[in-house]
């Protein structure tokens, strides 16, 4: 079976992130077209409603702008999309920067400020425990 890439689905042009919108990118997209790639939105996967409330990462919890703790469906989401990387016999992925799931090497400090700090999105942490190489666009 060809190995497919996994992707954000926001970078697919799919109508997933916080505010309900997408993040298209005409490269992941074509890589989709093509079927070279799978969309996924873990925070959607974790039962997380689209649009929603921003969250950030915060002392090892993920908490949204209006101060609620949604650790929970950040993990059961990311999870559910490794299942899917795993099916697929995934071994790399693209991921949109700085999100709370899908954010690699640099995501938002927890503060709502636009502030970034040096970490991984759980999703993307996820991946990489897995042995998947992953990257942002």
């Amino acid at each position: 079976m060809d190995k497919k890439i996994i992707v954000s689905a926001c970078l697919a042009g799919i109508n997933c992130n916080y505010a309900g919108k997408s993040n298209t990118d005409p490269g992941i997209v074509n890589l989709v077209k093509q079927g070279k790639a799978i969309p996924v939105c873990p925070e959607q996967l974790g039962g997380l409603p689209t649009p929603r409330i921003p969250a950030e990462i915060k002392d090892g919890k993920v908490v949204n702008k209006a101060g609620e703790d949604v650790t929970r469906q950040f993990y059961r989401g990311a999870h559910e999309a490794l299942k899917i990387a795993k099916m697929v016999n995934s071994k790399e992925a693209i991921l949109k920067s700085r999100s709370p799931s899908c954010g690699v090497g640099k995501i938002y400090d927890g503060t709502f400020s636009g502030t970034l700090t040096d970490g991984d999105g759980i999703f993307a942490a996820l991946l990489k425990e897995n042995g998947i190489e992953v990257r942002n666009i």
